[in-house]
Order: structure tokens, then C-alpha cells, then sequence
């Protein structure tokens, strides 16, 4: 994957080296959460969930590690910054609010979602309007893949949360309410697998405005799109795979809306994942 065409973005926050609040809860919350570790992009009701009860203290315990992890943040950002003000302006005749991406170890305060632990994995607070990441996921990441740099595996999970975000100035994140009460746990899987798309979206126009797209980052995000499919999580854990608890959707359908986004670029569909019946979305959830 390539940046140099990009710009760096000025709102990413650098908070490792804080020390958080102690996590409440011991041995018992770590596995609950652990539970949700694997999911990219957590539901911010679970996030809250998890939080609750937590204090907010942070204490300074030294400056963040200089390992290029912010300035490979800052110019990722700056990538989705610049295809979604170009996406607001022409597709939506609005203008594109940024969200912050905060960087941090051990926990933090999303300020509106509670306080989360690394374990929760990289997540989005709507009511902050901020992407959080520990980017010792990162290399968990690279683990997965072989231990390749997975550079563009990174963006990938990044522009899913940052999809997030768009969902939430689009009124999207609104509209999964009046699922829940039919579909229950599933409602969540609209918003997931449109967060996937809309980050196949990103990389489309990314690549025509800045060519970032190099030799094998394709298939690189693919994998990691096939990997994190709650199917594959269930068979992974040893459990029986159960459609009905899905929330962010099967591995196949992961990987089919984040390509079918990254192949047209095409914000004009977005409403589909709101209208069309579940199963089209995701033919692994019954009918």
C-alpha cells in the first residue's frame, strides 16, 4: 500500500503512554469481552455495555512510542478524509464533518460509549465522533496474515470504522432501530456489512485520487474480510455456527460487500441495505 500521494490529517490523537482506570470485573469481563475481541467493528451499545460502571481517571505515564504507528494513522486518515469530503460534497451535496481517530494502550474514556479495553478491539463512539484503536491490534493482525505487514489489512479495518461514522452522519445508525425489534441481534449485521462496504468504497476512490493500491493489497483484504466473518469466529471458538447470534455478518458476506464496494465505488445503493430483506444481505441468516 502506498501514502505518499496523501496528506496527513491533523486529528489523530496520541494518547499511549496514559494510564487508564483499572477494568472492574477481573477474570470474568476479560472473557466477556474477549468474546467480542475478534469483531472489527464493534457495536458501540456493546462497547457501552462493557464499560459500564468504570471510572475515568487517566494517569500520564510517559510519551506515546515513536514507531511511526501515528504517522501511518495520520496518513490513512488523511486518505479517508479526502475521499469522503470529495463523496459529501458531489454524491450528497453536504459537507463532511472528520471524525478524530484516538490512539491508546490498555483502555479509555470514549467519551460517550464509556471506558473500553484493548480487548474490545478498534471501535467507533457516534456520540464522540471518534475512532479508537490500540495498535497492538495491529499486530495481532499481522499474525493472522503470516506475518505480513498488512498494510492495507490496517486501512481496511480503519476505513470500516470510519464507515461507521458515515453511517452516522447519514442517519443510518438511526434507521437499524427499526430492525431490532423484528430481526433482534441480526439488526446489527445491516450496519456491519454496510460499514464493509462502504470501506470498499473508500479503497475504490482512494485508489483513482491518490494510488495507493499495490500488488497483492486486494487479496490481502479479502482475507482479513473472510477471516473476521462471525461463522469463522463461532468455528474458530469451537462453538456451532449460529446464524441467529450473528452481528456483523457470515465470512462470505463480509468479503462480497466490501468487494462489490472497492469494484464500483457506488454510494447510490446505500439505502439497499436498509430495504432489501436480511437474507439477501447475507443468505447465511435464514430467511
Amino acid at each position: 500500500m502506498r501514502l505518499d500521494n496523501v496528506g496527513e490529517s491533523g486529528n489523530v490523537e496520541d494518547r499511549r503512554g496514559m494510564k487508564g482506570p483499572a477494568v472492574a470485573g477481573g477474570g470474568i469481563l476479560v472473557v466477556i469481552i474477549g468474546l467480542v475481541a475478534a469483531y472489527f467493528g464493534i457495536d458501540p451499545n456493546v462497547a457501552q455495555q462493557v464499560a459500564g460502571g468504570l471510572g475515568n481517571q487517566v494517569q500520564h505515564v510517559g510519551p506515546p512510542p515513536d514507531d511511526g504507528v501515528k504517522q501511518f494513522s495520520e496518513k490513512l486518515l488523511g486518505s479517508t478524509n479526502g475521499v469522503w469530503k470529495e463523496q459529501f460534497q458531489t454524491q450528497f451535496r453536504s459537507q463532511y464533518e472528520p471524525p478524530t481517530m484516538v490512539l491508546f494502550s490498555d483502555q479509555v474514556d470514549s467519551e460517550g460509549c464509556g471506558v473500553a479495553p484493548s480487548a474490545v478491539g478498534p471501535f467507533y463512539c457516534p456520540r464522540s465522533k471518534k475512532v479508537f484503536l490500540d495498535p497492538t491490534f495491529f499486530n495481532e493482525l499481522e499474525g493472522k496474515l503470516g506475518g505480513s505487514k498488512a498494510d492495507f489489512s490496517k486501512a481496511y479495518v480503519v476505513a470500516h470504522e470510519v464507515g461507521h461514522h458515515v453511517q452516522n452522519l447519514r442517519g443510518y445508525n438511526d434507521r437499524v432501530k427499526e430492525f431490532e425489534r423484528r430481526e433482534g441481534k441480526n439488526a446489527s449485521v445491516r450496519l456491519e456489512l454496510q460499514a464493509d462496504y462502504l470501506a470498499g468504497v473508500w479503497a475504490h476512490h482512494a485508489d483513482n485520487k491518490y494510488h495507493i493500491l499495490e500488488r497483492g493489497d486486494i487479496e490481502e483484504a479479502i482475507k482479513t474480510a473472510q477471516s473476521i466473518g462471525d461463522d469463522r469466529i463461532q468455528k474458530k471458538a469451537g462453538r456451532w455456527v449460529s446464524p441467529e447470534s450473528f452481528t456483523h455478518g457470515s465470512s462470505a458476506a463480509r468479503q462480497r460487500w466490501f468487494s462489490q464496494g472497492l469494484k464500483t465505488g457506488d454510494l447510490s445503493t446505500l439505502d439497499d441495505f436498509f430495504t432489501h430483506p436480511l437474507h439477501d444481505l447475507d443468505p447465511a441468516i435464514a430467511r
